[in-house]
């Protein structure tokens, strides 16, 4: 499942919101408006996300039960909605080259089709894997 809720604790200030996430140590953030706040913490989990696959070789941590945080006087929860799939969309499109074999006859005729086979090959894999 790629889309998850993370519950984090809002706390407002003199000079807009600070955020952070209860079991994910290090994820902060901070907005001047509610929008904003909710954004950049979206933008925090997507960092962290980042940080624990990429540099830390970590699973990256389960969205804790809000019911279980107990926030203090001027705090508030908000549920923050995560997809790690469209996150690696939107942030890691960088072009993987890929070595690949197909027999020489069919190689002839898609190159005489003038065929894309980096389309071909991207449209495939998402149809095989379901995705839109």
């Amino acid at each position: 499942m790629n889309k998850l809720f993370y519950p984090a604790i809002f706390e407002k200030d003199d000079t807009g919101y600070s955020i952070f996430f209860p079991n994910i140590p290090g994820c902060n953030s901070e907005g001047d408006s509610l929008e904003e706040a909710y954004e950049m913490a979206k933008d925090a989990l997507g960092l962290m996300y980042t940080t624990y696959n990429e540099n830390l070789h970590k699973e990256f941590p389960a969205p804790c039960d809000s019911a279980e945080i107990q926030p203090d006087a001027g705090q508030a929860i908000v549920l923050i909605e995560f997809d790690s799939l469209e996150y690696r969309r939107k942030y890691e499109s960088k072009a993987v080259k890929k070595t690949l074999t197909i027999p020489s006859w069919l190689n002839d005729m898609a190159s005489s089709a003038n065929v894309n086979f980096s389309k071909v090959l991207q449209d495939a894999l998402k149809e095989q894997l379901h995705l839109k």
